[in-house]
């Protein structure tokens, strides 16, 4: 069963004159484990297709499923990261974290062992007393992955999570949701304008069009999983790879900019 199943979705959002097309006709299917990244102009959907799948919008036509189950509002098979990582500012970082498990109820030992998990995983153990306003970008971003990693769901969506950070921490995070990843096995659709950062971390790279957003193409890349930046740099095939999809993408905002 695929973790994520989309068929023949259409959206569409209120404007001045009528109705504005987001989405058209989109399909795509999400494997159990699979890494998959989404990329494409600004304004073509990408975001709107994670809303989808966490249940905070619905289509105007066709289905969105989660293993196998039609989704109807958000839930705990789906994790959510943002842009920011909106931790609650009056809370440590042990309790942001587990804020989500408290809150259903789970019993105070299950809570301290769940914390304790994930803050090693995302490196944070040693500030799990911490408050935000203590924490660096990178480790506020850390904080909020473990939270929404902390109900163990099917699917993790990730909207852009690093873009504000800068370079170095940017590939410090990256490193560390991979390991993360290989540990856990989730599944995950994260959301990127950066070219690299999807042939870092992707199994799956599919290409959205200017708008109305549609799935113009899909890149499988042939890396393996083990991926070290220094290296992946000179794999073969990589530069070829990059620039496709460099092309592609380049090509749409293009069309975006003159529509």
């Amino acid at each position: 069963m695929a973790a994520i199943e989309i068929n023949q979705i259409n959206l569409s959002f209120p404007a001045k004159q009528g109705q504005q097309q987001v989405l058209e006709d989109i399909s795509l299917v999400l494997e159990q484990g699979e890494f998959v990244v989404l990329l494409g102009p600004s304004g073509c959907g990408k975001s709107t297709i994670l809303n989808l799948i966490a249940g905070f919008t619905h289509p105007d036509s066709g289905k969105v499923h989660c293993q196998g189950k039609s989704i109807a509002a958000p839930g705990p098979d789906r994790g959510m990261v943002f842009q920011q990582a909106n931790l609650f500012p009056w809370l440590t970082v042990r309790d942001n974290v587990s804020f989500g498990l408290r809150m259903q109820g789970a019993a105070p030992e299950r809570v301290q062992a769940e914390v304790q998990k994930f803050l090693q995983l995302v490196g944070l153990q040693a500030f799990a007393d911490h408050y935000p306003w203590q924490l660096s970008g990178g480790m506020k971003q850390r904080a909020a992955m473990a939270r929404a990693w902390l109900p163990n769901p099917d699917v993790l969506l990730m909207d852009e999570p690093f873009g504000a950070l800068d370079a170095q921490t940017r590939l410090m995070m990256q490193e560390l949701l991979l390991s993360a990843w290989q540990q856990t096995g989730t599944t995950i659709l994260f959301v990127t304008h950066d070219v690299e950062e999807a042939l870092f971390l992707a199994d799956r790279v599919l290409i959205m069009s200017a708008h109305p957003g549609r799935i113009v193409d899909e890149v499988r890349l042939p890396f393996g999983r083990q991926r070290d930046i220094e290296t992946l740099v000179q794999a073969e095939g990589y530069s070829e790879i990059k620039q496709r999809i460099l092309h592609r993408v380049r090509s749409e905002a293009r069309r975006h900019l003159n529509n």
